[in-house]
């Protein structure tokens, strides 16, 4: 979700890349539909790994920033960046998977991770300059 959300409030101003902890390759259906509802399409997005990232050539090195959104992300982070100047900032926003068990209740779930996202962008990077 953040990826999308970056690119579609701030269009080209940075370049961002998603990564995370594991490779779930598979992008959620809740995250696709709750992003929907803002006109961002995720359907075609693919989740990959910091490991994937490496193994694909991308320098972690070439980051300004990192933006984990898991304490488990951010200690991979850290680890894997410890030799260069990049900043990490850590970002404590709700992890809706486990949450709820209808539609309803899950999708509320993602929305309010969503909306957390959002507001941390906004704060971070300001008002939003694209979509």
């Amino acid at each position: 979700m953040a990826e999308g959300l970056m690119k579609h409030f701030y269009g080209q101003r940075a370049y961002v890349q998603s990564a995370g902890v594991k490779n779930d390759m598979e992008i959620d259906g809740f995250s696709v539909a709750v992003c929907r509802e803002l006109g961002i399409e995720l359907s075609r997005h693919r989740s990959r790994s910091f490991d994937e990232m490496q193994k694909w050539g991308d320098d972690l090195g070439q980051f300004d920033l990192i933006v984990a959104l898991s304490a488990r992300s951010q200690h991979q982070a850290l680890e894997l960046t410890r030799a260069y100047d990049v900043a990490v900032e850590y970002w404590p926003i709700l992890d809706p998977t486990p949450i709820g068990t209808t539609r309803e209740e899950k999708l509320a779930a993602y929305r309010q991770a969503r909306d957390q996202i959002r507001d941390r962008m906004i704060a971070r990077f300001g008002p939003q300059t694209a979509g």
